[in-house]
Order: structure tokens, then C-alpha cells, then sequence
């Protein structure tokens, strides 16, 4: 329980503060020994042998001289000893230094105080006063006070050790509530020490003592409420904290107040008389400061208090509100930076100033209030939420002018609540006859609910208001209150109006709906003449009905009896949404499963459709939502659905198949170009065409098996459908029809998508083969000629488009291949594609397209082959004609270089000429001709050269005849 745990968790705070002083306590006994060993003043022994008798030592001079020097040495160590304890002062303000010090004044005066009493020692005095000696009588004086002195710190130690629980718990307990329950004991502890010791029973001793007393607990006080924190605390843990600071200061005075009654009261003891401004003067003052300081948190939370998430809500100017508490804050922002300590009696007078400066901006922050009050409660946003927080005021603490203020507010709130009554009125007059209802609200009860909404809205507030009795009493509560029961009044006729009409509605046509068939049958939009063969079904369960269950479950919530056959239906309504939802599922089954059949497939399966509608039948002609057999319908129509679908899985499965064949088909390409050797090495034209023919070959082998194979996947599903395998059901007519013309246009695509691709690479500037060009007098030619090319085109063209010959068409009505037929002169005919699709327009176009485009490509190598004519005066004159009709002009030499230079030049520029010509598809090898071209001139420079030869040789032999004869006339 909460009263064990507060009990447990004191006393663990007990314990704790026993160990902690314990350990304190072990500490200073620590400290203290380390001292003593540290410290310890030890007396000078004299060296001589002393175990002859006193009287007999006395007697001696150096024995006497060596005792005097040593005892003059232990007086002045002790003496000094002493004045040096003397003079100390407690290291510290609080009570525990005081304690401290008498501790290592007892511990060092024992150190001496236990020399004294040793054996040589009293020998040694024993010897002085024997040999009467004058220094005896000095030290015995230092060592009597070295006694005294000691006695006097071992009776303090004794009775201040009484203390030092108290004192530590002063020092050390955890809160105030630790000080507070130590003070009056701690009190008591001072009385016994009072009256028992000889020392602490006066007032030069007990003042200091209890003067540090006081300095200890101010000093805890500061500690713990310091005002840069203080205000940022919450304010409930704050104004604890204040309110036990300050009964811990006032505990300290009256408990020392009561302990001087009890000794006056006693009258054997003395009484204290001590000065109690030196006690009670500093700790009055901060006892006063913590009460300005409680004041102040407490001013703040009143502010607060009042000007909170309810005014707000009330009022609903929260920005005015938020400004007023920003000055609330403002009033201790001073507190929070002040450059002076408010704990020092020095400040009185400037503390003085910020507390005058505190109440006079409250003063003005009140006024501030009472304003906004007045003004807001002119426009309250709602007179619950004002009632409400007036009634809160009551019960909690807040500024007293600001609380009468509120109390005078109940007039306001009043005609805050007529205006709402009025709002509520004119909303329900404005939404009469159409209602907003909440979402799967049906509209009867949904309406009803909302009349009854806005009729606890009113009547909420106005119960609200009877407990303040005298509210509704006072003439202003009457009008009010006259205003709410008109306005309820017309509410409640609402009510009973919608409910009188829909309870005669539904007896009457509660039945009508139920006796609906549970299916209906629509008609397909595409073909509205073929009847139940394009059917679609929905469900027929009425909306209506479905709005029925909903109203009559909200009429009982609404407490409103209900007709018997309506309470019936909806306690079906897990039934019905059942059955619904199966016939639902199963029809949007159904309607995937036909929306899967082409055309074809739906004639196909004809009479399994049939088959399955006849399931249907009874669920749109006979079974309404009375009937008890739904379950085993939907379960029915379920099982005939499947079935069905099976046996279009198949049917499409090999349908699939039959696609596949033909897409492998349509993608056959029928002009695969050879591989290419190296890249600047293509095939010849009859290369080209006769590795197309052969790769064509093997190509139309494979499709026409993948087209052969069709015929059975027909016949298989011939087996599905009509449990027969002829290949000829009269049922499958129309679906081999079909797949016939599936098998046309997938020919078409084949043979127009291989033209158009061949057209496509005929004007692509990509050579596929090459061609030569030749000499042959006097024509350049290709070779092959472009009549051999354009002839070899158009054969591959035209075997592309006979590929379909080898697809045999089907017998009609069958998917069996038609024999070869007779024709005139009994020539046998194979039926196939061919004739079709040859004469196909765009097949046509395309063939043609290719055939110019080829011609073109020709005529375009022509063009470039009659830049060659102009050298062909080399091959077409006769040289021997030519050379004789020069010979005979008897050239000279020039005109045989320039003929020369003439012929040598175009040797040269023939051999400069590119030798290969890529002309879109054709590459042209000029080679050849370049070759014939160049030999040709060179043997023109040939001819020259001996035509030259000849010349100069007759000229020679003309010359060196000349010579001889000059020679012989000269003789």
C-alpha cells in the first residue's frame, strides 16, 4: 500500500543517513591519528645513565646541569605547545569545525600530557627538586597548565561528541525534513551540555557554538533554493521546497525558545540569556525571503491557474491569453538575474524595491484580466466549456479579484447557451429534408440519430446547468430554459415521424423484396438477339434489402420496437451476406472465365456453355431469398464452373501451342545472307542468291513440319469437346475456319515481313555481294550483266512468295490436308496458300517495290560505269592504221613525247582510280577493268616506242650514209 512505502522508504533514508555520518565520523578518526603520528611532539630524553638513587644523583653537578638543560628544554616545547593550541581557531563556519578543533587540541595536549607521566621523566623532576633547583618551579607551572588545558579539551571532546550526530545530520541529512526532525533533539543535546559541563555553561563558550549553528542551516538554506533554478522548477516541487526552507529556519528559533522554557521552568539550572541577534537575526531575515519567494511561485500558478487550456477553449483568443501569461513570465525574470544576494541583510532595502516592483506589475497584470474576462465572456465560443470553467474556479486556488470576476459571468453564459440553442434550431430546420448521416448510416435511422445528436448537444449543457440551482430559478434561466423544451419538442415529433414511416414501408414491402430470385439475367450490349448465349448475371439482392437489416439494427440500438419479419431478416443478415458473397465469387468467376473465350472458343464450346447455364437456370427462375436450398446452389453452380474451367485450360493450352507453331512461322527469316569470309571479301552475285535458295530450303522443311503438326492439336481438342478424333467434327466447322485464317495471315506476315525486310536491306549502304566489271570491246559491262541480276532478284523474290505452295489448305469443314485435285488435261492440282497470297495487293507492292529499287541500283552503276567510255578510244581504233597514218607525217621527236606523255598519264590515272564501289547492296570490283584499261595504254606507249625505234633507226642509217659519202668526196 502507498502508507507501507512511504514508511519503508523513510526508514531507508535513515539508514542511509547513518552510514553516511558513520563514514564521516571513520574519517575524521583517520585524519585525526595521521596527525598524531605526523605531528606528535616528543619530549627530549637526557643521554646520562639516571639508575642511581634521586639523592645520590642530585649530589652530582653534571648530572644536576644535564637535568636543568633538558627540563629547560621541555619548558619551552610545552609552553610553546600550549600557546600554539591556544591560538588555533575552528577551520570553518559551521559547528563541526568547532569539533574538530578541540579533537586535535586533545589529541596533541594527551601526546604531551601522557610524556609527562612517563618514569624518566618524573625521575628528572624528582632530581630538580632534590637539587633545588630554581627551574623546577617555572616548569612545574607549564606542566600544571598543560594539565589543565587538557582536562579542559578531553571534558569538551566528550560532551561536543554528543552533539556530532545531530550536527552531521545538520550538515549532511538529505533534506529539510532531516534538519527539521534534528533541530529539537540537537536543541535538547545543547540544554545537557549546558547544564553538565564545566566549560560549555557559559556564554562566551555556548554562543560561537550555536552562532555556527545558525550559519550552518542558513548555509543549507542558500544552497538548496537558489533563484537561477528556483522558477524553472515546477511550481508544486518549488513552493515545497520554499515552505520547508523557511519552517526549517523558524524551527531553529522555536526550538531554542522552548528548551529556554524548560530550563527556566526547571529553576535549578542557568538560564540562557544569549544575544539573540547574533542567533535569530539572520535566519528571521531569510525566513522572510523565503516567504516573498513562495508569494511570488504562488502568484505565478494563480496566473496560471486562470489563465489556462480552459479560458482558451471558452474564450478562443488564445493569442490575447499567451500574451498575458508572456508578462505572467516576465514578473521573475528580475529574480532570475539580480546582482545582489537576496539572503544578505545588507540588501534589505533592494529587496525591498523588487518585491514593491512585483506587486504593482500583479496589480496591473489583474486589471489586464479583468478586462479580457469581460470582453471574452461577451463572445463565448461555448457556454458548457464556460460553465464548466467557472465551476472549476471555485475549487482551485487563483487570484481573488479575478475569482469574483468569473463568479459574476453566469448571465453571459446564458445567452451563450440561447444563442447555441438557437445555431442547433436552425441547422435542424435547414437539414430537415435531406439530413447529413454519419457514414453506413441508413437514411431513417441515420436521420434520427442526427435529430437526436443535436438534441444532446443542447441538452447536455442545460443538465450541466441545474447544478448551480439558482441559475435556471432567475428569470433569465426560465426563458431559456422554455427555449430548450420548444426546440426538443419539434425534435422528438421528428423522430416519431421518421419512424412511423419506415416501419409501415418495410411491413409492406419486406415480402415483395425477399420473394426476388437470387440471380438476374442481363443481356451482353454487343448482341442483344442471341439471348441466353451472350447472358451476363449479377446478383439480386436488392439494396433496399440490404438497407432494411441496416435500419431495423439501428432502430433496437435506438430503442425503437420493430415489426417481427424485419427483426427476422436481420438476424439472417450473416446468412444472407454469406450467400452474397459466395454468388458473388462464384459469378465473378464465371465472368472472368468467359471474358478469357474469343469469339471462336465460345462457339466451340456452345454446348458446355449451355450446360452450364442450365446449372444457372434455377437461380434466376425459381430459387428467391426464402428458399432453403442457397447453399447447395452456389455449391452447384461452383462445381459446374470448375468442371467448365478445366476444359478451358485445355483448350487453351493447345491453343497456346497452335501459337506458338505459328509465331515460329511468322518469324522464319527466308533471306539469311551468307557468312562473311573477312570483311572486304563478299560473295558473288550467284553466291548470294544460291546460299539464300539453300538456307530457304531447309528453313520451309522445318515450318511446314511445325504447320502439319497443327492438325492434330485440332483433332485433340476435337477429342475434349466432342469426344471424337476424325479431324472432321461438324461442332469444330467454324473453329477450324478459325485457325485456317489464323494459318493465312500468319503466311502473309511471313512472306510481306521477309520482302519488306529483303527491300530494306537492298537500300541499306550496306553491301551484301559484289560484281565485276569487265571489258568487252567496245562495251564496259558487269559481270554477271544487270539482266542476270536483276533476273536472278526477282526468281529469289518470287521463290519467297511460292514458299506457301508447300502449306496444302485444309478440306472444308476439316483440318485434314485436300488432296491433289484434277484439273484440265487431267493435271493434278495441290491446293495450298500460294494462290491466295500471291495475288495479295500489298505482296504485289512490295514484290514490285523491290524490282524497281533493284533497277534502280542498276541503272545507278551504268551511270558510274560510262565515266570509263572516255578512255575508250584505246580499244576501239585500229593501232596498226593509227600508227602507219603517223608514221607517214613523219613526226619529230616532240610529237612523239607528247603522244608518249599522253598514254603514260592514263596508265597512271587509271591506277589512282578507287577499285571498289559500294553502291547500297551491290559492291562494284572496278579492278578488272582498271587492269584492261591500263594494259591497253601501255601497249599504245609500246606501238610508240617502236614506231620511234624505226624512225630514229632510218634517220640513222640516212645520216651515217651522208657522212660516208663527205667523207669519200673529201678523199
Amino acid at each position: 500500500t502507498p502508507g507501507e512505502q512511504s514508511v519503508e522508504f523513510h526508514s531507508v533514508q535513515i539508514i542511509r543517513n547513518e552510514f553516511l555520518m558513520n563514514m564521516q565520523k571513520f574519517l575524521s578518526h583517520i585524519q585525526r591519528t595521521i596527525q598524531q603520528i605526523e605531528g606528535e611532539i616528543k619530549l627530549e630524553m637526557p643521554t646520562i645513565n639516571l639508575d642511581a638513587e634521586v639523592s645520590e644523583l642530585a649530589t652530582d653537578p653534571g648530572v644536576v646541569e644535564t637535568v636543568e638543560h633538558c627540563g629547560m628544554t621541555w619548558l619551552t616545547l610545552i609552553s610553546t605547545a600550549v600557546e600554539e593550541q591556544l591560538r588555533k581557531v575552528p577551520q570553518g563556519n559551521g559547528p563541526l569545525a568547532e569539533i574538530d578543533l578541540w579533537r586535535e587540541r586533545n589529541a596533541t595536549l594527551s601526546a604531551l600530557t601522557e610524556q609527562i607521566k612517563l618514569p624518566l621523566v618524573k625521575k628528572v623532576l624528582a632530581i630538580l627538586k632534590e637539587a633545588e633547583s630554581g627551574l623546577l618551579e617555572n616548569l612545574q607551572i607549564v606542566i600544571n597548565d598543560l594539565c589543565r588545558h587538557h582536562v579542559e579539551a578531553v571534558d569538551n571532546v566528550r560532551f561536543l561528541s554528543t552533539l556530532e550526530r545531530h550536527l552531521k545530520n545538520l550538515t549532511h541529512g538529505t533534506g529539510f525534513n532531516i534538519v527539521m526532525d534534528t533541530i529539537p533533539s540537537m536543541m535538547n543535546a545543547l540544554r545537557m551540555v549546558w547544564i553538565i559541563s564545566r566549560h560549555y555553561n557559559k556564554d562566551e563558550r555556548m554562543i560561537p557554538l550555536m552562532e555556527r549553528i545558525a550559519w550552518e542551516i542558513t548555509a543549507r538554506v542558500c544552497k538548496v533554493v537558489d533563484l537561477r533554478t528556483l522558477f524553472k522548477e515546477d511550481r508544486g516541487i518549488a513552493k515545497t521546497k520554499l515552505l520547508e526552507a523557511k519552517g526549517t529556519l523558524e524551527m531553529w528559533k522555536t526550538s531554542y525558545f522552548d528548551v529556554r522554557a524548560q530550563i527556566e521552568a526547571s529553576g535549578r539550572d542557568q538560564r540562557w540569556e544569549f544575544d539573540r541577534k547574533r542567533l535569530f537575526e539572520k535566519t528571521d531575515y531569510m525566513a522572510s525571503i523565503c516567504q516573498d519567494l513562495f508569494d511570488i511561485v504562488q502568484v505565478i500558478e494563480e496566473f496560471y491557474n486562470i489563465f489556462g487550456p480552459e479560458l482558451k477553449a471558452v474564450t478562443g483568443d488564445p493569442k490575447r491569453i499567451d500574451d498575458v501569461l508572456r508578462r505572467v513570465d516576465g514578473l521573475i525574470s528580475p529574480m532570475e538575474v539580480l546582482t545582489f544576494d537576496p539572503f544578505s541583510i545588507k540588501c534589505a532595502s533592494q529587496w525591498k524595491f523588487v518585491m514593491e516592483d512585483f506587486k504593482s506589475e500583479v496589480l496591473v497584470i489583474e486589471k489586464e484580466a479583468k478586462n479580457f474576462i469581460d470582453e471574452s465572456f461577451k463572445t463565448l465560443r461555448s457556454a458548457e466549456a464556460a460553465f464548466d470553467m467557472l465551476l472549476n474556479f471555485k475549487h482551485i486556488r487563483s487570484r481573488d479579484a479575478i475569482n469574483r470576476q468569473m463568479m459574476m459571468k453566469f448571465n453571459d453564459i446564458l445567452a451563450q447557451y440561447c444563442k447555441e440553442v438557437d445555431i442547433v434550431n436552425n441547422i435542424f430546420i435547414q437539414n430537415l429534408n435531406n439530413p447529413p448521416l454519419y457514414k453506413n448510416h441508413p437514411p431513417m435511422a441515420g436521420a434520427i440519430c442526427w435529430a437526436r445528436s443535436l438534441f444532446h448537444r443542447i441538452k447536455h449543457t442545460i443538465i450541466r446547468f441545474q447544478e448551480v440551482e439558482e441559475l435556471l430559478a432567475s428569470e433569465r434561466g426560465k426563458e431559456v430554459k422554455q427555449k430548450y423544451l420548444e426546440v426538443a419538442k419539434r425534435m422528438k415529433e421528428y423522430e416519431d415521424l421518421k419512424y412511423d414511416h419506415w416501419r409501415d414501408w418495410t411491413e409492406q414491402m419486406l415480402p415483395v423484396l425477399l420473394k426476388k430470385t437470387l440471380l438476374a439475367k442481363s443481356p451482353h450490349s454487343e448482341d442483344l438477339d442471341t439471348g441466353e448465349k451472350w447472358s451476363r448475371f449479377t446478383v439480386n439482392f436488392s439494396p433496399k434489402l440490404r438497407e432494411v437489416i441496416n435500419e431495423t439494427k439501428y432502430m433496437e440500438q435506438l430503442g425503437f420496437p420493430v415489426p417481427e419479419i424485419a427483426r427476422n431478416v436481420a438476424l439472417q443478415e450473416d446468412k444472407f451476406l454469406r450467400y452474397t458473397d459466395g454468388m458473388r465469387k462464384m459469378l465473378d468467376h464465371y465472368h472472368k472465365l468467359m471474358g478469357t473465350l474469343n469469339e471462336a472458343e465460345i462457339q466451340l464450346l456452345d454446348d458446355h456453355i449451355q450446360e452450364l447455364w442450365r446449372v444457372f437456370r434455377s437461380g434466376y427462375k425459381r430459387l428467391n431469398w426464402n428458399s432453403l436450398g442457397i447453399g447447395d446452389y452456389i455449391v452447384r453452380c461452383t462445381q459446374a464452373i470448375g468442371k467448365f474451367e478445366s476444359l478451358v485450360h485445355q483448350i487453351h493450352k493447345n491453343a497456346e501451342d497452335i501459337n506458338n507453331k505459328l509465331l515460329l512461322i511468322e518469324s522464319t527469316n527466308l533471306f539469311k545472307s551468307p557468312p562473311l569470309k573477312n570483311e572486304d571479301e563478299l560473295p558473288g552475285v550467284k553466291e548470294f542468291f544460291e546460299y539464300i535458295k539453300r538456307e530457304r530450303s531447309k528453313d520451309v522443311e522445318h515450318i511446314v513440319r511445325k504447320y502439319v503438326a497443327i492438325g492434330p492439336l485440332l483433332t485433340k481438342m476435337e477429342g475434349l469437346v466432342v469426344n471424337t478424333n476424325t479431324g472432321r467434327a461438324l461442332k469444330l466447322a467454324s473453329y477450324y475456319e478459325f485457325w485456317e485464317n489464323k494459318i493465312y495471315q500468319t503466311l502473309t506476315q511471313l512472306v510481306l515481313k521477309n520482302l519488306q525486310a529483303f527491300n530494306a536491306a537492298v537500300l541499306r549502304d550496306v553491301p551484301l555481294f559484289q560484281t565485276e566489271t569487265i571489258l568487252s570491246a567496245p562495251e564496259i559491262i558487269l559481270h554477271p550483266n544487270a539482266s542476270e541480276i536483276d533476273k536472278m532478284s526477282v526468281h529469289c523474290i518470287r521463290d519467297c512468295v511460292e514458299v506457301t505452295k508447300h502449306f496444302v489448305r485444309w478440306m472444308r469443314g476439316t483440318c485434314i490436308d485436300c488432296p491433289p485435285q484434277h484439273a484440265e488435261e487431267d493435271e493434278l492440282i495441290t491446293l495450298s496458300f500460294f494462290n491466295d497470297i500471291s495475288q495479295n495487293p500489298l505482296i504485289i507492292e512490295q514484290a514490285v517495290l523491290i524490282t524497281q529499287n533493284i533497277h534502280k541500283l542498276l541503272n545507278s552503276l551504268t551511270k558510274y560505269l560510262n565515266r570509263w567510255k572516255r578512255y575508250r578510244p584505246l580499244w576501239k581504233l585500229d593501232k596498226a592504221i593509227v600508227m602507219e597514218k603517223f608514221a607517214a607525217k613523219k613526226p619529230a621527236c616532240v610529237s612523239f613525247d607528247e603522244k608518249l606523255q599522253f598514254y603514260v598519264k592514263i596508265a597512271q590515272e587509271v591506277t589512282q582510280q578507287p577499285l571498289i564501289k559500294d553502291e547500297q547492296c551491290i559492291r562494284l570490283n572496278v579492278g578488272p577493268l582498271a587492269y584492261t584499261v591500263q594494259e591497253n595504254a601501255k601497249g599504245w606507249v609500246s606501238s610508240l616506242g617502236k614506231l620511234l625505234n624505226e624512225s630514229a633507226k632510218e634517220q640513222l642509217f640516212s645520216l651515217l650514209e651522208e657522212i660516208e659519202v663527205d667523207i669519200f668526196s673529201a678523199q
